[in-house]
């Protein structure tokens, strides 16, 4: 059986606008104004959008909890596994998604699918590790999340705005503890409802001016410091100083209510409708890698009413995101990727539930460098195992890495020492790679 079928591919177009631009900004400083000739254009506002529209990045909506592959990417109508739903049409002929998709199907002409993966693992924690570090989880063992990987590999190490971002219901702004040994420069920066990251304004009994005497004076302190024991640690807590200060002069850029009111209409006054509006806003603005949760598809009881309901919230606001960046330039450099932890238990439990399954199920992807409108894999009739095509979680976290040029086999140098950036006993899915 042939392992991939796609209706068409699509060029993804790599260029490095931080890395470029940085290093035209410099040229220019140095040399002066007139120098740098026709390239000079290219500092206007149109060129600088065309450079962000150029920049790769990566944004994941993490369907927390597990969500069925029978009630979304892989349904088996008719078979005793299979559940009360539909499978419908999608933009590309001969590839069905489930009913409770309707807008994601018009769009998935845009995106891919993969219905062979199998990770042995069914427990939460372990499982959500897998897929977010391309690693299995090992007591005492710490490696970075995909976001604090795709911020170390693509994100200017100058830029103050973070490369990683959650946006999680309820978020408030903390740091997440998610990069292990790449340190807390790429650690995530977690946001919530649509919001700016809290405490981000300056106290109103504080001016600007009086401000910006006291960042000076700790600026003088921490330089006299470091002449004498400057440190790892200090060099953290100064970076993360001047990020903060970075997020309070730019606090606009997080915030979701500087969209027009009709895109807020079309994504949805709800939660997962505003976090949808803001990865776009996010990723308009180049920060390299947002993730986006909805939660809670671990529906070991009404799995049927609940994926109704879960997936009745997501499929608007998803298709918009994904329309919006297709018609805004966006989505040739942009991956997008939909994954859990694991799917859903093809027998179907006496509490009308699915339980945890691990063992075959899939994901959605599109954009940057993945092959458009392409089905990778399959499972057997009933979808209790995989057919043709078995990946697990360390090709899949090769293959998003591929997908907007990161080398995953090359390694990062970590104070001296070489860590591979995808595990080296694993490799991308060539067949999805455009």
């Amino acid at each position: 059986m042939k392992r991939c079928d796609y209706a068409c591919g699509s060029e993804a177009h790599r260029l490095e606008r931080r890395r470029f631009l940085g290093g035209l900004a410099g040229a220019g400083a140095l040399l002066g104004p007139g120098v740098l000739g026709g390239l000079g254009s290219l500092a206007t506002p149109a060129a600088a959008a065309r450079l962000i529209r150029n920049e790769r990045r990566v944004v994941v909506f993490n369907m927390s909890g597990g969500l069925s592959q029978l009630e979304s990417w892989d349904p088996k109508p008719g078979r005793p596994t299979g559940g009360p739903f539909r499978a419908i049409p999608t933009s590309v002929p001969g590839i069905h998604i489930s009913e409770l998709l309707p807008r994601t199907a018009e769009q998935m002409h845009h995106l891919a699918l993969v219905r062979s993966i199998n990770t042995a693992e069914n427990d939460h924690g372990k499982g959500a590790f897998m897929m977010l570090t391309g690693r299995a989880q090992v007591p005492g063992v710490e490696y970075p999340r995909l976001g604090a990987v795709t911020a170390k590999a693509l994100a200017d190490e100058n830029d103050a705005l973070p490369g990683h971002i959650q946006i999680t219901p309820g978020g408030g702004g903390n740091r997440g503890n998610d990069s292990a040994y790449l340190g807390p420069k790429y650690s995530s920066i977690v946001l919530g409802n649509g919001n700016p990251p809290q405490n981000s304004s300056r106290p109103e009994g504080i001016s600007a001016e009086a401000d910006e005497r006291r960042q000076a004076h700790r600026r003088r302190m921490n330089e006299e410091f470091a002449t004498r024991r400057r440190t790892a640690m200090t060099d953290a807590y100064v970076a993360s100083y001047e990020q903060a200060l970075e997020l309070m002069r730019r606090r606009e850029v997080f915030d979701v209510s500087r969209e027009s009111q009709a895109d807020r209409d079309r994504y949805g006054e709800h939660d997962f409708g505003r976090h949808c509006l803001l990865a776009r806003r996010l990723v308009e603005q180049g920060i390299t890698f947002v993730q986006v949760t909805h939660s809670n598809y671990d529906t070991h009881n009404e799995n049927f009413n609940f994926h109704l309901e879960q997936l009745g919230e997501f499929d608007g606001p998803f298709a918009t995101f994904v329309g919006d960046l297709a018609d805004r330039g966006l989505l040739e450099h942009t991956l997008i990727v939909v994954l859990s932890e694991f799917g859903r238990t093809p027998g179907i439990n006496h509490l009308y539930g699915r339980d945890h399954w691990g063992s075959a199920w899939s994901i959605c992807l599109g954009g940057a460098g993945i092959a458009r409108g392409a089905v990778y894999g399959a499972t057997n009739e009933d979808g209790t195992a995989v057919a043709d095509g078995e990946v697990d979680h360390g090709d899949l976290f090769h293959t998003y890495l591929q997908a907007v040029g990161v080398d995953s086999t090359d390694s990062f140098d970590v104070d001296g020492r070489p860590m591979p950036i995808g595990d080296p006993n694993a490799a991308p899915i060539e067949a999805l790679l455009a």
